[in-house]
């Protein structure tokens, strides 16, 4: 009995090895394949973080030698620096403003479009180029469209007999200004609320009509719920990058006038690029990413709306 059972414990370690020895090479194999990646991860991703958490504890400014200062660059901000509230406030305003808007107007869009009539492909396409086109030409266009004199905007009000404000050059209309020239830019929204309609199950409609439910209501009742997990996503999506909006106030409006429109990244742009404070800049750049998840966190934590299938 036990001769007989010798092999057997023999062979099956000597395949536990080469199974072990298969896995590692395995292992090795798929480290390599991915270690471009990796390398890029750590060079561009990790190493700049680590790097930024550093100095944003330093008095750094490029040419003049690494100063550790603490905290002190945390105290400044929240203390003595009138202009990160400006920022914020201005930030939260454009958040609160274009959000809300940017969602609204998408999934319109997508209800319309998702329709079975002529023409929907190029319409589809037509409201997701501007998303694909260069941001400082669509923004350039936009600065001429609100131009007071010869805008485009301000002569269909003539045309009208309606006031013309004089738009980015007013503190009243900047902002708002800036927040129309943002729903432009609803088109990977749209298509995600496509895609999110059409995979809605038919038969509940189906159900719905039987029991007499007019368009309203079945759209209250069935669409809405079944869509609230691609409403909750493209939810924190536009919220993180309304906080990181950038682009579109560097090219039309540069902070102006008057502050207005100096948003965060505005702001953080011109303390490391214009100022040269490089580790004032990097514990801006850390409050921001506090801010925005604890943002998030908020949002995740007020969920309970949204509806997936199975969740009891």
């Amino acid at each position: 009995m036990g001769a007989t059972s010798l092999p057997t414990v023999a062979s099956s370690r000597t395949w536990f090895r080469i199974k072990s020895s298969e896995s590692l090479q395995a292992n090795i194999d798929g480290y390599l394949f991915i270690s471009p990646w990796l390398i890029g991860l750590v060079l561009f991703t990790i190493g700049p973080m680590i790097a930024s958490f550093v100095l944003s504890f330093a008095q750094y400014e490029i040419l003049s030698p690494i100063v550790w200062v603490g905290a002190q660059n945390y105290r400044e901000i929240f203390t003595s620096d009138a202009l990160f509230w400006v920022a914020l406030k201005n930030t939260v305003y454009y958040v609160v403003g274009s959000v809300p808007l940017r969602i609204i107007i998408a999934l319109t869009l997508a209800l319309a479009l998702n329709q079975k009539f002529r023409g929907t492909r190029l319409f589809r396409t037509i409201f997701y180029l501007p998303s694909v086109t260069s941001g400082v030409a669509v923004a350039t266009v936009w600065l001429w469209m609100f131009e007071p004199t010869y805008g485009v905007i301000n002569n269909i009000l003539r045309l009208l007999h309606l006031p013309t404000p004089p738009w980015l050059g007013s503190l009243d209309w900047a902002m708002p200004s800036v927040i129309v020239m943002s729903l432009i830019y609803i088109g990977p929204m749209m298509v995600i609320f496509l895609a999110g309609l059409q995979d809605v199950p038919e038969h509940l409609y189906e159900a719905a009509e039987i029991d007499g439910a007019g368009t309203w209501m079945k759209f209250w009742k069935i669409t809405l719920p079944m869509l609230s997990p691609t409403l909750f996503f493209n939810m924190i999506m536009a919220v993180i990058n309304s906080f990181q909006v950038f682009t579109n106030i560097y090219v039309m409006t540069r902070g102006g006038p008057a502050n207005a429109t100096m948003v965060y990244m505005m702001y953080l742009y011109d303390v490391a690029f214009r100022y040269v404070h490089m580790g004032y800049a990097c514990a801006l750049a850390w409050v921001l990413f506090v801010i925005i998840l604890a943002v998030t966190l908020v949002q995740y934590k007020s969920s309970g709306w949204v509806y997936y299938e199975g969740r009891v």
